[in-house]
């Protein structure tokens, strides 16, 4: 059913990663441009010669390497510039790209912490403290940073930041905990998600993260993902009701075919034919399912109206057929002269404008043969029908019964012979066939004798 798939890495579970960390505190930093801020040091009141370079120039030096992803470069650069600067910005800026580059990580840790120390209430060196702890594998000490940001931030992101090193040591109640306050704070469904991820998955709890997520997209403006989330876990649970459900109210906010072809998929599968016609008409959602679905289930006065309305939109002949065959299955008496004159009509013309399937040669053809129309006509319309289907026994069984209505029962025998080979007796007009063409074929026998 399903293509969204909970079982995942812990680390793709965590959403928020190491690199996001670092954007959104480089970016609070105000350290993206050139334009780096200065303290209150008095080494800051001007712009310093380093190497026989000038802070600027080093600066442009380390965003051009940024931008070509030279990360351990530049963080060769910004590390010379804290030194020479004491600049907090450029140790934030040499922190990040030490994480992109994976190198330096020890060497960041112990300047960084020292920094943290020194400057206890500045969160944001604690939260990339955090982020390298959490880079190195750190996670005991990543939780104390965690557990300091939660109890001294009013960032209701601290909160996610603060799961992270739970999860990742496996203490999944705890980290839960963490992201439900979150969540209660801001209704952000991606920490939903996460939560009913693992809770599912970590936690076994499948029905808990059901009742999450229901109750999520019953009152929220839920994305897609929730839906697909809430499907896979119906799909574990064998709940094709509720699977349907879903699918149901995910087509309703999103209305794309995959969707569609999803419901209809469930609903074939269950046999639930009335209940998929009651859907279709309800959203007009695809109507050509809808009209096949009308003749399986007899309901042939609707499935005309259909007929005509695509004849309407698309002047294709095969609507006039179509319409034909139609009134006749729906005809309270299939030998109204006045009935048969409409088929007729109808069929002529849609052969006349070029129908030529030879589904429709045959219908034609046999209702001409069958009551007693136009015999002739019936069989040349038969053979066309056959030259596309040669081995086609129901239009055999159409030509055998044309020759038996023109007394030819000898060549009537010898076709029908082969229909009863192939098919057998269990259908009833074949069985009819073949006892009249029998009794036909009598006197022929005894005749020869």
């Amino acid at each position: 059913m399903s293509r969204y798939h909970i079982k995942t890495t812990l680390l793709s579970i965590i959403l928020l990663t190491t690199e996001s960390v670092m954007a959104a505190e480089l970016s609070s930093a105000n350290i993206n441009t050139a334009k780096i801020s200065t303290s209150n040091d008095k080494r800051h009141e001007k712009n310093i010669i380093i190497d026989n370079l000038s802070e600027d120039e080093w600066i442009i030096r380390a965003i051009w390497l940024e931008e070509n992803r030279v990360f351990s470069r530049s963080r060769e650069v910004y590390d010379k510039l804290y030194e020479a600067t004491g600049k907090k910005e450029y140790l934030f800026k040499e922190v990040s790209n030490s994480i992109y580059s994976k190198t330096s990580i020890s060497q960041s840790i112990k300047k960084l912490k020292v920094w943290s120390d020194n400057n206890p209430n500045d969160l944001t060196g604690r939260r990339l403290l955090m982020a390298l702890y959490m880079d190195n594998r750190s996670f005991k000490k990543a939780q104390k940073i965690g557990s300091y940001l939660v109890e001294h931030s009013d960032d209701a992101s601290d909160l996610e930041l603060a799961a992270n090193p739970y999860l990742f040591l496996g203490e999944y109640k705890k980290g839960i905990e963490l992201l439900s306050k979150l969540y209660r704070k801001t209704k952000n469904e991606n920490i939903l998600i996460k939560i009913a991820a693992i809770e599912a998955q970590y936690l076994k709890n499948r029905k808990k993260a059901i009742q999450l997520l229901e109750t999520h997209r019953r009152i929220e403006d839920s994305s897609q993902e929730v839906y697909k989330l809430l499907i896979d876990l119906y799909v574990k649970d064998q709940d094709i009701d509720s699977i349907l459900e879903v699918y149901k109210a995910l087509y309703e906010k999103f209305p794309k075919k995959e969707y569609l072809s999803k419901i209809i998929e469930i609903y074939l599968y269950n046999k639930n034919f009335n209940e998929l016609i009651s859907f279709l008409e309800s959203n007009g959602a695809d109507n050509e399912i809808l009209y096949d679905l009308y003749k399986k289930e007899k309901r042939f006065k609707k499935a005309k109206m259909l007929s005509e309305k695509f004849y309407l939109k698309d002047e294709d002949p095969r609507w006039l057929a179509e319409k034909a065959i139609l009134i006749y299955e729906d005809a309270s008496n299939k030998d109204d002269p006045d009935t048969l004159k409409e088929i007729i009509k109808l069929f002529d013309r849609a052969m006349t404008l070029g129908v030529d399937d030879s589904i429709y040669l045959n219908y034609y053809a046999y209702t001409l043969i069958d009551k007693d129309i136009d015999v002739d006509k019936g069989l040349e319309i038969i053979h066309n029908a056959l030259k596309q289907q040669p081995d086609n026994t129901y239009y055999l069984d159409s030509e055998a019964w044309g020759y038996y209505k023109k007394h030819n029962c000898l060549k009537a025998y010898g076709i029908m012979e082969k229909v009863v080979e192939k098919e057998g007796l269990k259908e009833k007009e074949i069985k009819e066939h073949w006892e009249k063409i029998q009794e036909c074929q009598k006197p022929i026998i005894v005749g020869s004798r």
